[in-house]
């Protein structure tokens, strides 16, 4: 029988494999970080979106850009989850159909460079690919975060960025740290509001 300890050895290994390969990989990351300070001074939105584990992502990462990346004597960010409003995802899932939940959103709020950053393991989740494409027909800048094969989502986003791993949890995981080495790198290079003790 195999032991719990083995199983929890196995897969931090597996971890490791993947983050070694990240490391040697940064240069859509640099140019992420690069592309939302623009946005950020230029007072253009970021909108986040994603289904289950990358939905939770998506709401956590606008989370931090809203307080965790503010530093001193910089503009705030302007950001928005297009998952977190549960009556105006299903309304539009009950009245319409799932697929359109982000894009009717996007509908409402979406500017010439602004940004929709998605979220999806598979890249293939049919409402995140058309909250894409509707982006990119109005304009607005397409951040990706992705796994596997990278799937649509990596054809269709101007910058993207395929977590080297088949295994869903890998993905989602390095997906927010991803993100957390995104609100770091924010906040080294200015002066961070606020310090945590």
């Amino acid at each position: 029988m195999v032991e719990i300890s083995e199983l929890f050895e196995k897969y931090l290994q597996e971890q490791n494999i993947c983050l070694n390969k990240i490391l040697s990989n940064q240069n859509v990351l640099n140019d992420i970080v690069s592309i939302l300070i623009r946005t950020r001074n230029t007072g253009n939105k970021i909108f986040t979106c994603g289904n289950g584990g990358s939905a939770s992502t998506s709401s956590h990462f606008v989370s931090d850009l809203l307080k965790t990346a503010i530093t001193k004597n910089e503009k705030r960010f302007s950001a928005i989850s297009l998952v977190d409003n549960f009556a105006v995802n299903s309304a539009w899932a009950n009245d319409v159909k799932f697929d359109d939940v982000f894009i009717e959103q996007l509908k409402n709020f979406l500017s010439e460079n602004d940004i929709v950053f998605a979220f999806s393991g598979s890249g293939n989740s049919s409402n995140v690919i058309r909250a894409l494409e509707f982006a990119k027909e109005k304009g607005a800048i397409t951040i990706g975060f992705t796994g596997m094969s990278g799937g649509m989502v990596s054809k269709i986003c101007d910058y993207c960025y395929v977590v080297p791993s088949d295994d869903m949890l890998a993905i989602e995981s390095f997906h927010l740290m991803l993100c957390h080495g995104i609100i770091f790198a924010l906040r080294e290079l200015g002066e961070p509001l606020f310090k945590y003790e």
